[in-house]
Order: C-alpha cells, then sequence, then structure tokens
C-alpha cells in the first residue's frame, strides 16, 4: 500500500490555514481533482478520491499529525493545526532536502509509514 502523497500534502497545507472554518476533506479532494486535471493528468475517480481524503483526516488526527485547533486560534471543534509530527510530514512532502526520495523512503514503509513509531524514525533519520 502507498499513500496520495498529493493529496495528502493538500490535507496538510490546509489544516494550516486559519480558523474558524471546518475542515472539510471531501471538498479538498475535489478542488484535488480539479488541479489535476487542470494540470493535464488525468481526472481520478471522484468518489474514491473523496474516500481516501477523509480516511486520511482520520489517520492525520489518530497518527498525531495533527490536533484540535485550540479556539484562542479559531478552533470550532471541527479544524485543526498541525504538529510537530506533522510539520515534519509537510516539509518531508513539499520536498525540503529531496522530496522524492523522501516519499521513497516513506512508500517502502508502505501502510505501516505513518504509525507515529515508524514515522518518527524515518523523520529523525
Amino acid at each position: 500500500m502507498t499513500y496520495n502523497w498529493d493529496l495528502m500534502l493538500r490535507l496538510l497545507r490546509e489544516a494550516q490555514k486559519s480558523g474558524n472554518e471546518s475542515f472539510v476533506p471531501r471538498q479538498y479532494a475535489d478542488e484535488h481533482a480539479i488541479a489535476m486535471e487542470e494540470a493535464g493528468q488525468p481526472l481520478p475517480n471522484l468518489d474514491s478520491l473523496k474516500a481516501e481524503a477523509q480516511n486520511y483526516e482520520s489517520l492525520l488526527f489518530e497518527g498525531g499529525f495533527v490536533v484540535t485547533r485550540p479556539q484562542e486560534q479559531g478552533g470550532n471543534g471541527e479544524n485543526f493545526v498541525l504538529s510537530e509530527r506533522g510539520t515534519r510530514l509537510l516539509h518531508m512532502l513539499e520536498g525540503g532536502g529531496g522530496g522524492t526520495a523522501y516519499r521513497q523512503r516513506l512508500d517502502e514503509k508502505g501502510g505501516a509509514a505513518l504509525t507515529p513509531e515508524v514515522f518518527d524514525g524515518l523523520a529523525s533519520g
């Protein structure tokens, strides 16, 4: 199993945005698909992409990559901020220090890549 790192990157960037708005992964999947199509890439199955985005939201939260946004930062109980772990993942996916190599290292770990223990080992290496 490999992750859709571009979609994951999109979700992490959306979590960084200012508060007061709910985090809506299915909408971000739609926007991601439109951007892909505009870039000349084939349009993915939207239902699958939306489900994947919804699953990634849970994965990011449960893995400690995002945490509930505090009220004083615009938190409404339905939005997030990046944790330190999430910030490291964001930088890895954006390409800081050879993003392709980071994505390949993550892919080599398969579905376990985003478990806290495995990711923290990769991120510190």
